[in-house]
């Protein structure tokens, strides 16, 4: 299994207020959900009206496959044109089928 996360941190010039962000950033996550199908949320910058920070997670079994499908959510959102993307982290990670360590006995625990 292969786990793609990153953080994108935006600055939204037209916002003015808390309201017109969470606005502005309510269309960016609803049209990147719907388009790739991705758990994506507001994970910082919080109390600023003109920052936001959104953090994504996908999975897939494939590293290739995960790299290009976070380069088109990043692209994506700067494509959107609602608001600049300043700042870009991914990670990537791989977890292969490994032993549980002191797995689970039946009828140990009853």
């Amino acid at each position: 299994m292969v786990v793609g996360s990153g953080i994108i941190d935006l600055w939204i010039a037209e916002s003015n207020s808390l309201k017109v962000k969470r606005g502005v950033l309510k269309r960016i996550l609803t049209r990147t959900r719907n388009e790739f199908n991705v758990s994506i949320a507001e994970v910082g910058e919080n109390d600023h009206w003109k920052k936001a920070q959104i953090g994504f997670s996908v999975v897939g079994n494939d590293q290739r496959y995960i790299n290009g499908k976070i380069d088109h959510i990043i692209t994506f959102i700067d494509s959107l044109r609602i608001a600049e993307v300043v700042n870009t982290r991914i990670e990537i990670s791989s977890l292969t089928d490994f032993p549980f360590a002191g797995g689970y006995e039946e009828g140990k625990y009853e």
